[in-house]
């Protein structure tokens, strides 16, 4: 079964749900934005991923430009940063049994999918 970590208010997230119910893929949805992710989860998360924290933060967020943009951070202090400020996770991500992606755009769940 497949986890979309999604938010109901981004077009992106949205069109990856229907992706999945158009393909009769069975899935969860985690409300990552309602319950919040700890860092052992979104380690995990981004494991399966083959990412590292600074690659799914949402640079254009008012939160990262007035507290966190133009200075360096390691990425255990990013992962922190996502944990304390979930707004800031790019979305939406999708993980699996063997693997996960940032399905963003689209065509990455669907070579994602495919495999």
């Amino acid at each position: 079964m497949l986890t979309i970590y999604h938010n109901p208010r981004c077009r992106k997230s949205r069109e990856a749900v229907t992706l999945l119910e158009e393909k009769k893929i069975p899935f969860e949805i985690v409300y990552y934005l309602d319950t919040p992710l700890n860092a052992i989860a979104l380690k995990e998360i981004l494991s399966k991923c083959n990412l590292v924290p600074s690659q799914i933060i949402r640079k254009q967020e008012a939160i990262w430009k007035t507290n966190y943009k133009g200075t360096e951070w390691s990425e255990e202090q990013l992962l922190q940063i996502l944990v304390d400020h979930p707004k800031l996770i790019e979305r939406p991500i999708v993980t699996g049994p063997t693997g996960g992606v940032l399905a963003r755009p689209i065509d990455n769940l669907i070579a994602f999918l495919a495999k």
